[in-house]
């Protein structure tokens, strides 16, 4: 009788084992606008970030993590569906990735199929100038936070679109938490976590919190964490020797905002402001970041709920003279990922290369789900194991450009352990017509000279290693553009608009700058409004499409 006992203990014990080792794990889904790797535990010795710091000693951080396009909605795409904008041909902001893949499973979506409660809240996809939510990814119509962008009233952007179009740059008012977007995002996480708890089903839940995205933000409290003096600008301001002058850019997203200057290098103690705006906004949304992962332990959830942290592109601040994101540069497109997962290694880093594609296999591998199908990305999982092991040689990624006397270009980027390739020309282009830049990252860390003329065999290298991927799609287009019928004879108005572009295009760089576009306007309180509606990708210019096509409309 006491063996029988004994067997049948024995056999619970193991059966216990077994159902727990079956229980699905959670997915709370951090996503950042905007944050480069510049948290504590990527080794910046000034940021206040205990948050994310203690979510990376309880997993393993990438210091090698990439995205696939450093500009918001494309780069989104890439996390929740695993291709790149290279495959989609979507490289702006206002076209839904379903114009290109309208059979396209999402990871939400994903989840989803596999018994999951999905719930997005905050910034998951980019919704704005014209683009809007996934609602196949959710299970409840997503969530993002109301209100101004400004505590103080005076910092808002002018109503009437006049030159104040977009409002102050930065903003420190002794104000709650709970004033600004984050911390309203956090409170509802919290409520949202607390339902997941009494639902008792698994979760996928993404929270997307908007610092520090422009404008910089941040009750008081947080810039007061830092002294102003501390910071230091940019060592190199101005762009890599022997690039093209099309590959950098000239900050045209922070040029909108009140008081800074159109053009040129921004004053000094001006750049240092903006550094500890950034930092102030960075450690509110770590703070936010922060409630949510302390609730995550309270419930009694976390042992169980896989956490990633991940930034959807870099930041400029300063470096070559460049601010905001939009370039294939090292401080755009590398970002910050750290992944907690039940089981795998605690407190250590990789160093392998990743891309923004992996995530969505690596999670489904994590979870126990099937090998998704139709994804570009690989599963990272191994590496969480082991994080010596090797996920890739090289990653890819890429931006785009309106180039003098060629019209619309692609930078396709590969990035090796030690160079970054970026080869510009038009979709399906012969390979012969382009302009070529070359980085070594051993030797010149700051990028400050293109090297692709002196070392063709490293050329030969990468361009080999470019040349097993798939020629890119140019940008889909939904409906013939008013851009396109000009082109093809089309009505009067879009060849006049045509026409305008040239005659604004003084330089003939084949991009109109905010100075060119704002030039002897008729009503000239309205136009900084029109530019900023116009300018879809938000790099600052407009290229003729975005001229002629959004301008007719």
């Amino acid at each position: 009788m006491a063996r029988f006992m004994w067997c049948v203990g024995l056999l619970v014990v193991v059966l216990g084992v077994r159902v727990e080792a079956l229980e699905k794990p959670n997915v709370l889904l951090i996503c950042v606008d905007d944050l480069k790797p510049v948290l504590g535990c990527y080794g910046d010795g000034k940021a206040q970030t205990p948050a994310l710091d203690g979510l990376a000693a309880r997993g393993v951080r990438f210091e090698r993590a990439y995205c696939n396009q450093a500009v918001c909605s494309p780069s989104r795409n890439s996390l929740m569906t695993s291709l790149r904008p290279q495959t989609l041909g979507i490289y702006d902001l206002a076209t839904h990735f379903r114009k290109s893949a309208p059979d396209a499973i999402t990871l939400g979506q994903y989840f989803k199929g596999h018994g999951y409660f999905t719930e997005g809240l905050g910034k998951t996809f980019h919704t704005g100038h014209g683009n809007i939510d996934d609602v196949h990814s959710w299970s409840v119509p997503s969530w993002r936070p109301k209100g101004s962008a400004y505590a103080e009233p005076k910092n808002a952007a002018d109503p009437q679109g006049g030159s104040d179009a977009k409002g102050a740059a930065w903003e420190s008012a002794d104000v709650s938490d709970q004033q600004y977007a984050d911390g309203q995002i956090a409170e509802e996480a919290i409520r949202r976590l607390q339902s997941a708890k009494e639902r008792g089903k698994p979760f996928f839940l993404t929270v997307g919190f908007l610092k520090p995205h422009l404008p910089f933000v941040a009750p008081k409290k947080y810039w007061d964490l830092y002294q102003r003096e501390a910071f230091s600008v940019a060592q190199l301001q101005t762009p890599p020797v022997g690039a093209p002058s099309y590959a950098g850019q000239p900050g045209g997203e922070l040029r909108n905002y009140r008081g800074i200057p159109a053009k040129g290098v921004l004053p000094e103690e001006q750049q240092r402001t903006l550094i500890h705006g950034y930092y102030a906004a960075m450690s509110y949304m770590d703070a936010q970041a922060g409630r949510v992962l302390n609730e995550l332990e309270r419930l009694g959830l976390a042992e169980n709920t896989i956490v990633v942290l991940w930034g959807d592109h870099g930041w400029h601040l300063g470096d070559h003279g460049m601010w905001c994101k939009h370039t294939n540069y090292e401080q755009a497109a590398r970002i910050p990922l750290i992944v907690s997962a039940p089981g795998m290694q605690r407190g250590a880093a990789s160093r392998s290369l990743v891309e923004t594609v992996d995530i969505y296999p690596t999670l489904a591998e994590l979870a126990g789900l099937p090998v998704p199908l139709n994804v570009e990305g690989r599963s990272f999982a191994g590496v969480l194991k082991n994080v010596e092991l090797s996920h890739r040689d090289h990653v890819t990624h890429v931006y785009p450009r309106s180039a003098p006397d060629r019209g619309n270009v692609l930078g396709r980027a590969i990035r090796t352990e030690r160079y970054r390739l970026v080869e510009w020309k038009p979709p399906g282009a012969a390979g012969g017509t382009a302009e070529l830049e070359l980085y070594d990252y051993l030797d010149d860390l700051l990028e400050s000279r293109n090297l692709a003329k002196e070392r063709p065999e490293v050329l030969q290298e990468l361009r080999a290693i470019l040349a097993t991927y798939p020629e890119a799609k140019p940008q889909i287009r939904v409906e013939k553009s008013a851009a396109g019928k000009a082109a093809a004879g089309g009505s009067g108005a879009s060849r006049d608009r045509n026409g305008m572009f040239d005659r604004r295009d003084k330089n003939g760089d084949g991009k109109l700058s905010r100075e060119e576009f704002l030039a002897n306007q008729t009503e000239a309180d309205k136009a900084p409004a029109r530019f900023t509606k116009m300018d879809r990708d938000e790099d600052g210019s407009l290229s003729r499409e975005e001229f002629v096509g959004t301008g007719s409309k």
